[in-house]
């Protein structure tokens, strides 16, 4: 080989790929691009949302589609204090708001309001006793021990039968650190 055909003969390496095959200046590294359609692909929120479920508001049944339950949970949340569901709860009603309710598919809201006398909601509220399932409205209530403590303190003499006190047992979240009386048969 001579001085001249080392000086044309091209370098290639790392990063430094041969001539021939370099992408040429104005040409596409993806000249095929990305194929049509393939982002309009329908994301399966509609199969899901559309879907029928069986709620349930004051005792009775009824047939909703999943994203109203969906909607109707998230309110439910925001008006229990929740601010990150009420935050979401306004942004989707913001969202169905904006879109065309011509169509057969209206999103109905439902506002139920919690009866105030509820017993539950109060124990709750009170810090008296602890809801078992906290996304059930029927769930079961526990009683604090520190509630159980004052109530067996207010009883003075009088005292419960070992039926009664097997259900005060039962309903009290942790037994063992309430103080019993001497009088009590029923023990954790």
């Amino acid at each position: 080989m001579t001085e001249d055909e080392d000086s044309t003969q091209e370098i290639v390496g790392y990063r430094n790929p041969p001539l021939a095959s370099r992408f040429r200046k104005g040409q596409s590294g993806n000249p095929k691009g990305r194929p049509r359609g393939r982002r309009r692909e329908e994301l399966p929120y509609e199969a899901v949302l559309g879907q029928e479920v069986i709620i349930r508001e004051t005792g009775r049944e009824r047939r909703v589609t999943a994203a109203e339950a969906f909607l109707l949970q998230l309110t439910k949340l925001g008006l229990d204090g929740d601010t990150a569901a009420a935050r979401s709860a306004i942004a989707a009603i913001g969202d169905k708001r904006d879109t065309d309710f011509s169509g057969p598919d209206v999103l109905t809201i439902i506002h139920v309001i919690v009866d105030p006398g509820s017993v539950s909601t109060a124990v709750e509220r009170l810090r008296i006793g602890t809801k078992l399932d906290p996304y059930r409205e029927t769930a079961r209530m526990m009683l604090e021990p520190w509630i159980v403590d004052a109530a067996l303190a207010r009883l003075g003499e009088k005292h419960l039968p070992p039926k009664e006190q097997e259900i005060v047992l039962n309903a009290t979240r942790t037994p063992t650190k309430v103080r019993w009386p001497d009088w009590w048969v029923v023990m954790p």
